[in-house]
């Protein structure tokens, strides 16, 4: 593990001015520039998501980013939890403001504006709205795509006619989470309920995916949350049921944001730089020719030709890198960097054998490589296919062995010290107070990071007390 601990700041900082990074520190403390290879990451983030709440019935909308200060104010827990982190328009045109705008830290507030002049009856609903959108959250502590006061994500909203129905939503896009992180981001995720105090500021409850870092701090990489009734009462947001009765709504909201990306380079990366899940990766396989001396000739440069065209027809992200200026060693250290899963290596001689060679991100050297591939279309895309499919399945395991081995059970406080001490996750019971969870920060700077749906065989005694504990939960240190 501790050739990962460097890939954080490789990910985003050490790679210079090459067109590698992810990101840069913005001009104003606490935000960043997305480059286009982060964004690339983001828009895969964003286009499987967004096909996916499409799926499962959402539609996508777009509210303002400025919300009346006295929208916050209404909701008491959601005003005391934001207050800290709020960005305050005073000024407009010159002129002092009637009343403070807050600048979106999130959408329940105005979402529930609407819904309450949308929503009439039992017929308008459930109403599934999606945004993606831009947020602010006033921070001090900054980390590219982990912590910054502005970051992109996307939020949805919903309405429901019972409590039932409500919950069962909250569950269910925790669940399509939990599928993008693992299919997709190969990031293996333990998924479950935050403590009350870990909960979002207005909800009844909220659900989390968390994911084990490479250097085993945990990052909460998305959460969905059960709002009860609380925004609705509040809001007025109120429906007619089939008895004619008024009921306030009961609502969900939940959101994935540019802290995904912050998780996968941290999950993957290694000392060489980035290494990105296929289904993920912006450029899946780099074509680099070798073995010539000035110019590409002819025979090799219709071989590339051919090789890229053939994985653009299979729908594989391709791109040659024939530049002329820089030697073979030079492409080959700059597309491990950018963690590109495959590299196709063709010259002169593979050309007169009607072959390549392909070279694996995840298994350096020559042992990562395959001599002799075939050229002939349907074989090649045969191997690349299978190849990308094996590195994804790998990095999932290597991701979900090294968190599992990070994981101990602890069965009292000392045990649970000792744990979060070694930098590990400590799992064990907890039936203790919010004061006693609270002890545990102060005294470790371990959060409660969930109580897993995921449970293991009872009965459980908790770590803290001794007491019996219905369930237990896992304390980590995170970002």
């Amino acid at each position: 593990a501790s050739q990962r601990l460097g890939s954080y700041a490789l990910g985003l900082e050490q790679l210079g001015p090459r067109g590698v990074v992810c990101a840069d520190y913005g001009p104003v403390r606490g935000t960043m520039v997305i480059r286009p290879y982060g964004y690339a990451l983001w828009e895969n983030i964003q286009s499987w998501l967004d096909m996916r709440f499409k799926e499962t019935g959402h539609e996508n909308a777009y509210f303002p980013m400025f919300i009346p200060y006295s929208f916050i104010a209404k909701e008491a827990d959601h005003v005391e939890g934001f207050a800290p982190e709020l960005a305050l328009v005073t000024q407009g045109g010159g002129k002092e403001l009637e009343e403070p705008l807050v600048v979106r830290p999130t959408s329940e507030t105005i979402v529930n504006h609407m819904f309450s002049q949308w929503i009439q009856s039992y017929r308008d609903l459930p109403l599934l709205i999606n945004q993606w959108a831009n947020v602010t959250r006033w921070e001090m502590r900054t980390r590219p795509f982990v912590r910054t006061s502005e970051f992109l994500w996307q939020e949805g909203h919903t309405a429901h006619a019972t409590a039932e129905e409500a919950e069962e939503e909250t569950v269910k896009m925790i669940k399509v989470y939990a599928e993008f992180a693992e299919d997709v981001a190969a990031m293996p995720v333990v998924v479950g309920r935050k403590s009350a105090a870990e909960s979002f500021a207005g909800a009844v409850c909220t659900y989390t995916i968390e994911a084990m870092m490479g250097d085993k701090k945990a990052l909460q990489a998305g959460t969905s949350h059960n709002l009860g009734q609380n925004f609705a009462k509040a809001f007025n947001t109120q429906f007619a049921n089939e008895d004619q009765e008024l009921q306030y709504v009961y609502q969900t909201s939940w959101g994935v944001s540019t802290r995904m990306v912050g998780g996968i380079i941290m999950t993957h990366g290694d000392d060489a730089g980035l290494r990105l899940p296929p289904r993920l990766a912006p450029t899946q396989v780099v074509v680099c020719p070798v073995g010539i001396k000035k110019e590409v000739p002819q025979e090799v440069a219709d071989a590339i030709d051919t090789i890229a065209a053939n994985c653009k027809k299979a729908g594989i992200r391709v791109k040659v890198d024939d530049n002329a200026k820089t030697s073979p060693g030079f492409k080959f250290n700059f597309w491990e960097m950018k963690g590109v899963p495959v590299r196709i290596e063709v010259g002169p001689r593979d050309v007169k054998n009607n072959a390549c060679v392909t070279a694996r991100r995840d298994v350096p050297g020559k042992e990562g490589k395959v001599f002799g591939v075939s050229l002939e279309e349907d074989a090649f895309v045969q191997h690349l296919t299978e190849l990308l499919d094996e590195i994804q399945g790998k990095y999932l395991a290597e991701a979900k062995a090294f968190r599992d081995e990070n994981i101990v059970d602890v069965s009292n406080y000392d045990e649970l010290k000792a744990a979060i001490a070694e930098g590990k996750w400590a799992r064990g019971g907890w039936s203790a107070s919010d004061e006693e969870e609270k002890r545990v920060k102060e005294e470790t700077q371990a959060t409660i990071r969930c109580f897993p749906f995921d449970q293991p065989p009872g009965p459980h005694t908790c770590l803290m007390t001794g007491e019996p504990a219905d369930e237990v939960c896992i304390f980590a240190k995170s970002y």
